[in-house]
C-alpha cells in the first residue's frame, strides 16, 4: 500500500508532541487539533462540539480536514494533530509496520442491515451481476487498494460462495466510481454514503453490503492518537475519549440532528441528505470485529500474519 511509504517517511519529520498534559491554557481548557475527513462518518464529533461535550471535559477542539487516513495518520504521528480519525484497517496496517498508534474511541460501524448499510457494492441496473458471488473475476473500483474495502468485498464474495482471488481492483476516488461503472470501465464499484444513495438514485443497483456481510458490528473506523502522546497526556486522552463516547451516544439517539449538521461541513445536497443511510455509532470498541479484520488482512496478504490488534486498542 503506497500510503505506508508516506506514513513511514513522516516519522522523521517531527517529534511526537505532548508534555505530560502541559498544553492546558488559561481557564483550564486544553486546545487539541483533530484530523478528520469531511464525510458522514465523523458527524458525532461535530455534534459533540455543538452540544458542549468536549467543553465539559475541558477540551477546545480544532478540527482540521484531510482527504483521508493517509494524511491523518502521519499528521498524528508528527503532532500536527493530537487526535485523528481513520479506518480500522489503516490503523492495524500502520501498527503492523511499526507505527505506535493508540485507539481512543469507536468511530463508526456497520448498521448490520444488508441492503441498508452505509457502504455497498453497486453495478449498472441492467448488469448480469446479481449477487456477491457474481463479482468473482470482475473488475471492481475501490477508493484505496489493499485496505478495508478490498478485504470486506472479498469477504462478502466468499460468504456468497464465490472465489475473490480473480477480482481485479481499480483505485478511483469515491466521486468517480459511479461514472466508471456507468461507462463500463469497471464492472462494479464499492461506495459509501452519500455516493451510494446518489448512485442508486441514478439507476445503479446494490448487489452486496460488504461491511454488513463481513460482520454486522463491523467497526469501520476509530479515533486514535500516537502511543507517545497517550502516555505523556493521559488526562487529555481520557477526556477526549469520554467526550467522544457522549458524542457517539447523542448521534445514535438524534438522527435528525445528524442530518442537519451534515450541511455545516459537507457539500451533500439537501435531497440526498434526507435519504442517505446513516451508519451506526457505537459507544464502545467491539474487539471481535477488529480481530476479524486483522485475520482478513492476513488472509488477503495485507500482512504476513494477523496484526496484533490488542496492542492498538485502549
Amino acid at each position: 500500500m503506497s500510503a505506508l511509504v508516506v506514513l513511514t517517511m513522516s516519522l522523521g519529520l517531527a517529534a511526537c508532541g505532548g508534555d505530560g498534559d502541559k498544553t492546558e491554557e488559561a481557564g483550564g481548557t486544553t486546545t487539541v487539533k483533530v484530523g478528520v475527513i469531511p464525510i458522514i462518518d465523523v458527524a458525532p464529533i461535530y455534534l459533540g462540539i455543538k452540544q458542549g461535550f468536549f467543553k465539559e471535559e475541558g477540551l477546545d477542539l480544532k478540527l482540521e480536514t484531510a482527504q483521508g487516513g493517509a494524511a491523518i495518520v502521519p499528521g498524528v504521528m508528527s503532532d500536527q494533530y493530537q487526535f485523528g480519525f481513520s479506518n480500522t484497517v489503516s490503523l492495524l496496517l500502520g501498527g503492523s509496520k511499526g507505527l505506535a498508534l493508540q485507539a481512543v474511541a469507536a468511530g463508526v460501524s456497520s448498521t448490520g442491515e444488508k441492503g441498508k448499510d452505509f457502504g455497498g457494492v453497486i453495478v449498472k441496473g441492467d448488469s448480469s451481476i446479481k449477487s456477491a458471488a457474481d463479482l468473482a473475476g470482475k473488475k471492481i473500483a475501490v477508493n484505496t487498494l489493499q485496505n478495508i474495502n478490498t478485504i470486506t468485498v472479498n469477504a462478502a464474495v466468499r460468504a456468497a460462495g464465490g472465489d475473490p482471488s480473480g477480482i481485479k481492483y481499480v483505485e478511483l476516488a469515491f466521486p468517480d466510481i459511479a461514472a466508471a461503472v456507468a461507462k463500463g470501465d469497471v464492472d462494479a464499484g464499492q461506495l459509501v454514503e452519500p455516493f451510494l444513495t446518489i448512485a442508486q438514485g441514478q439507476g445503479d443497483r446494490q448487489v452486496t453490503s460488504n461491511y454488513a456481510e463481513t460482520d454486522p458490528d463491523l467497526l469501520v473506523g476509530m479515533y486514535f492518537t500516537s502511543d507517545k502522546y497517550a502516555k505523556q497526556n493521559p488526562k487529555i486522552v481520557k477526556a477526549f475519549g469520554a467526550a467522544m463516547k457522549k458524542s457517539m451516544g447523542y448521534a445514535k439517539e438524534h438522527p435528525d440532528d445528524v442530518r442537519a449538521i451534515l450541511t455545516e461541513y459537507t457539500d451533500i445536497a439537501a435531497d440526498v441528505q434526507k435519504k442517505v443511510v446513516l451508519p451506526s455509532w457505537p459507544t464502545e470498541i467491539k474487539t471481535d470485529s477488529v480481530q476479524k479484520l486483522a485475520e482478513l488482512m492476513a488472509k488477503d496478504g495485507l500482512a504476513d500474519s494477523a496484526p496484533d490488534f490488542m496492542s492498538l486498542l485502549p
